[in-house]
């Protein structure tokens, strides 16, 4: 019997094509033939360091604006989004009702709040419930306003207040009693009944010809109080 042929062993190449190697030699040629391209010509007789000089001297001659901060208080914008508040009706009740879409609104998740039911004993705000714990975190708080979009009563708004720096970390979870508005004359610390009207539709829904809330607040109070 004969022996079997063994195939063709194929010469070996470079495994790439003809135009492939042309190319790359064409660019090796080319990388190594000396550069005859000229530098370009400097705009400036002045040496670099002397300009890079320049750039200072021109500056040290102009008007120097100094704040006295924290001597003289800093002056935001009218819309500047600074620390949270929680405002009043004008009678005293919290505007705040519990819904808890502030919190649901924000995207840091800084925002806490506990719903609480309303007694005829013990009233915080009108309707049936109140916010009983209301808590912001400022190391997550971004100041976005979303939450103020989403409060349906106007409870949340944004003060020009921008000094919350502090060293504790706990000292920067401001609770509702830090958050709450301040009492302006004619209101009453809650819990209180309702002054405003018999309803929780009264407080939002006003007739236009009547005296101001501020009159009708003030009276009930000042009576109470004789």
């Amino acid at each position: 019997m004969s022996e079997p042929t063994p195939p063709p062993t194929a010469e070996p190449t470079s495994g790439a094509s003809p135009a492939r190697r042309e190319g790359t030699a064409i660019a090796r040629q080319s990388s190594e033939a000396p550069s005859n391209t000229a530098p370009g010509k400097r705009s400036s007789w002045l040496p670099g360091p002397a300009q890079g000089f320049g750039v200072t001297f021109a500056t040290m001659f102009k008007k120097v604006t100094t704040e006295e901060y924290p001597e003289v208080p800093k002056q935001t914008k009218p819309r500047y989004h600074g620390r949270h508040v929680l405002n009043r009706h004008p009678d005293g009740l919290e505007k705040c009702v519990g819904c808890e879409l502030c919190a649901w609104a924000c995207p840091a998740d800084a925002i806490y709040v506990e719903g609480g039911d309303n007694t005829e004993d013990a009233r915080f705000s009108p309707g049936e419930r109140y916010g009983a714990v209301y808590q912001i975190n400022y190391l997550r708080c971004i100041f976005c306003g979303l939450c103020i979009e989403a409060c349906p009563t106007r409870s949340l708004t944004m003060s020009n207040d921008f000094e919350l720096a502090d060293d504790d970390r706990q000292a920067l979870i401001y609770t509702k009693e830090q958050l709450m508005a301040p009492l302006l004359p004619g209101m009453e610390q809650p819990p209180h009944p309702m002054r405003l009207g018999e309803n929780e539709q009264d407080y939002y829904v006003r007739d236009p010809k009547a005296a101001p809330p501020t009159q009708q607040a003030a009276e009930p109070v000042i009576e109470e109080r004789a």
